[in-house]
């Protein structure tokens, strides 16, 4: 193996390094769920060498092993400028994005991060929330998974501990997403539009395009989000 090619394959190694990282980039965080950025890199390019080991036949044992020791050497690399210069981090390691403040959904970060109502939903009741109101924070680490901080009265105890009689559980109704209205769930909750328009004029919205989220819980208000943004710097300050 010839210098030539030695260098070649440093500068495919390199490529294919940050061409994977600005794809992960562009896929978003739930795309690579469990898994880091880097992570995510080495599961690729680890299983393209084993791949070209197995059935590439230019492609020998002392190419394929330099190509893993210089994978190697990179992710050492990498990993060390993490641990050593803290501005690095957001940049190679990603940093968590706060998709629920005080009960609100952020819009803009759901956006930046590719994920919609039904997948945040999703990941919600993955945490055993069945009720976006129930959330006072959420928080979208950087590998995919969603942290959820409950509002106070929905944390323990619970009405078991406090010898309370339990109500009948009720799963919440999505009704308006994106701004627009689901008729079919409005039918399975018992809701007219007519009565739906009345609720939200009552809590000063006057057209359902102004509203981002809204879910019926039998025996409770309509809950309802509008489109929120908060400056960036203030979300920072509140996952830093």
């Amino acid at each position: 193996m010839g210098t030539d090619q030695m260098l070649t394959m440093l500068y495919e190694t390199l490529f294919g390094v940050l061409a994977l990282f600005i794809l992960t980039k562009i896929l978003g965080k739930t795309q690579i769920s469990q898994l880091t950025a880097f992570d995510f890199i080495a599961a690729v390019v680890l299983g393209e060498l084993v791949g070209n080991a197995l059935f590439d036949k230019e492609a020998g044992i002392l190419e394929i092993g330099y190509v893993i020791l210089l994978w190697g050497i990179i992710l050492y690399a990498i990993e060390m400028i993490a641990q050593k210069f803290k501005g690095s981090r957001f940049i190679l390691e990603g940093k968590p994005s706060l998709v629920i403040h005080e009960g609100n959904i952020i819009y803009e970060e759901m956006r930046k991060n590719r994920i919609d109502i039904n997948e945040l939903q999703q990941m919600l009741r993955m945490k055993d929330v069945f009720a976006l109101q129930e959330v006072e924070y959420a928080v979208l680490e950087t590998n995919g998974e969603l942290s959820v901080l409950k509002k106070a009265e929905y944390q323990s105890p619970t009405k078991k501990d406090l010898n309370v009689v339990p109500t009948e559980s009720h799963i919440a109704i999505t009704v308006i997403t994106d701004g627009e209205m689901i008729k079919d769930n409005l039918k399975e909750a018992g809701i007219s539009e007519q009565l739906l328009l009345e609720e939200l004029n009552h809590q000063n919205f006057t057209d359902v395009k102004d509203v981002f989220y809204a879910e019926f819980l039998k025996g409770k208000k309509l809950f309802v989000l509008p489109y929120t943004k908060i400056k960036k710097k203030h979300l920072e300050n509140k996952i830093s």
